[in-house]
């Protein structure tokens, strides 16, 4: 069943175009990972796969299955947002918020969700901690369930692990590894090219040209520039 199909797609600021001629398609269940230079439109692009800027040009196409507001999404975190004053709980509650549509207030069901995502998390036990007390890792795995409670069955993530020790690293990389295999789609940013091909399987590589296959054919055509004398893109 198709998750995505995104067709000759430019992406962008104002008059400003930072990648174009973007096509791929994926299907439910499936696992990208968005790798290129810095400055390729990476995080740009999921920005504009989610509705929060518009395209530049081509086309977006959801499968008819999925609901634009039942997108999760963990953006790359800022200083400011890592001392926000607020419980644990009310982060999580937060991702509820595209469901409340115009009600005021949570109701029971997205309360239940909240709770479920923090236990899903290992963080059940922190609802009343204030967020910014966290450790770095902790706090990636509250947004983490803040963003399930948006998701039912594409998540985003954008460098999900950038300021993470290596064993926060690998817990995260475990719990994206296990949505996967629980059925959610998962479209990822990263710059840690290695570690996230290892569970990816499909890749989008943006830059000076932009590559879209299977993570074997990535790694084929990677070979094949080596052995040709190219070296390959940066990554």
């Amino acid at each position: 069943m198709d998750a995505i199909k995104v067709q000759n797609l430019s992406v962008g600021y104002e008059d400003r175009t930072v990648a174009e001629q973007i096509s791929f398609s994926l299907n439910m269940g499936d696992y990208l990972c968005i790798i290129g230079e810095n400055g390729s439109g990476k995080s740009t692009l999921l920005k504009t796969l989610l509705q929060l800027q518009e395209p530049l040009g081509g086309e977006i196409i959801y499968g008819s299955d999925i609901r634009r507001n039942e997108l999760g999404y963990l953006p790359q975190q800022t200083d400011i947002q890592r001392d926000f004053p607020a419980s644990v709980r009310e982060v999580v509650l937060s991702g509820c918020l595209s469901r409340c549509r115009w009600r005021p207030f949570y109701n029971r069901d997205e309360k239940a969700r909240a709770a479920d995502n923090l236990a899903r998390m290992g963080m059940g036990d922190f609802s009343d901690r204030c967020y910014r007390e966290l450790s770095g890792g902790q706090q990636q795995r509250v947004l983490l369930a803040r963003a399930l409670c948006a998701a039912d069955q594409v998540l985003f993530l954008d460098e999900p692990v950038t300021g993470l020790d290596p064993s926060a690293t690998e817990d995260m990389y475990e719990i994206i590894r296990q949505l996967n295999a629980e059925g959610l789609t998962i479209i990822m940013v990263s710059h840690d090219v290695a570690a996230s091909l290892e569970d990816a399987s499909h890749v989008l590589y943006m830059g000076e040209r932009v590559f879209f296959g299977t993570k074997d054919e990535y790694l084929n055509r990677e070979k094949a520039q080596a052995l040709s004398g190219n070296g390959g893109d940066d990554v």
